[in-house]
């Protein structure tokens, strides 16, 4: 118990104004768990923001179509959240009359919703002893502990559980909870921290074994693919093309160009001879206006190094997958990161200069 009172008097003094610490409304809990999920508080505050201002309770969320929540969530990424989130509002609504339920059997089989947010919820909403786990209080954990094991095996992370559960507060598990992630993410970084000052210095065995810096320990490292996007932009008498993503791969349900997907680089030139770009323009005639600088849009797994390619075509394009859009129709569609900065970016518009 000395840990988790040295632990909670710290995060009375040092804990971040944030408002979902200061709400009992789960539903907010929720949704600010979700959006944190792979998101660093700054960047994630505004977007809870403007969620819960549009959909201020669970009804309105289920109640809306899945393109208007990927439109909110444009820019945050890792989309399977917010389709994620969508889906589970409706099962919340449909099962459980819009009450996200307080059991730990039942949260865990809604959409989305694994151990780490399970125990969120249930702590921060429903004060029950539920310990959490995220990167955070692994490297805390593992540090004060000293575990020197591979921090990606199961074997470990029950390590850690067993150690938590050690030193958890189950009188006050919200805050308890909420400390021990704040602790990491202000304190206890990544890296090599500033121990001298650390509330646990005298407790924590990595530091007494002068192995901070390499704990937790993770020998794996994440392989990065590379992929080729080559967007094809078609402009027929001030308009262009949008298609949906619908297969199961990064920006799903999300729109964007024409897309030809290669295995390598290559030139423009040598793009335009291809079968993919001939079957993709139907052997319509064009005129070619520009094409932008790669651009590499890195991923978690994945770095995508992409161009924009456009074109003047003297026919409509055919293929009913495709949507015709005019430059101001954009703004409703939901597109990638990617996307969304090629359109802010005024030069690369082709047809717009072209008409000046």
């Amino acid at each position: 118990m000395i840990f988790s009172e040295t632990l909670i008097k710290w995060y009375v003094l040092h804990q971040r104004a944030l408002p979902w610490r200061n709400t009992n409304n789960v539903y907010f809990i929720w949704v600010s768990e979700i959006i944190l999920q792979q998101t660093r508080v700054e960047q994630g505050l505004s977007y809870y923001y403007k969620f819960i201002e549009r959909f201020p309770d669970i009804f309105s969320l289920a109640n809306v179509k899945e393109e208007e929540v990927l439109k909110l969530w444009q820019g945050l990424g890792y989309y399977t959240r917010a389709r994620n989130m969508h889906s589970a509002a409706k099962q919340i609504v449909e099962i459980y009359n819009g009450e996200i339920p307080s059991s730990y059997e039942q949260i865990l089989k809604i959409k989305g919703i694994g151990k780490y947010t399970a125990a969120a919820i249930l702590s921060f909403g429903y004060n029950l002893p539920y310990p959490v786990v995220d990167g955070n209080v692994k490297r805390v954990i593992s540090r004060f502990f000293a575990i020197e094991k591979d921090i990606s095996l199961p074997e470990t992370e029950r390590i850690i559980y067993k150690k938590l559960n050690e030193i958890f507060d189950i009188k006050n598990p919200g805050d308890f909870n909420q400390a021990i992630m704040e602790f990491g993410a202000l304190y206890c970084k990544p890296g090599i921290p500033d121990c001298s000052d650390c509330i646990f210095t005298k407790k924590c065995l990595a530091y007494k074994k002068n192995k901070v810096s390499e704990i937790p320990y993770n020998p794996s490292k994440t392989k990065i693919s590379q992929r080729f996007f080559y967007y094809i932009i078609p402009i027929y008498n001030g308009s262009t093309y949008l298609v949906k993503r619908e297969k199961k791969d990064v920006w799903k349900n999300m729109f964007e160009f024409p897309l030809i997907e290669l295995k390598e680089a290559i030139s423009v030139k040598k793009l335009l001879d291809t079968e993919e770009f001939k079957t993709l323009i139907e052997k319509k005639s064009f005129t070619f206006i520009s094409n932008s600088n790669e651009v590499v849009h890195k991923l978690s797994h994945q770095h995508i190094h992409a161009q924009f390619i456009s074109l003047e075509i003297k026919n409509e394009l055919e293929n009913h997958n495709f949507i015709k859009v005019t430059p101001t129709e954009f703004p409703k569609y939901p597109v990638s990161r990617l996307i969304e900065k090629y359109l802010m970016d005024e030069k690369s518009m082709g047809y717009e200069k072209k008409k000046e």
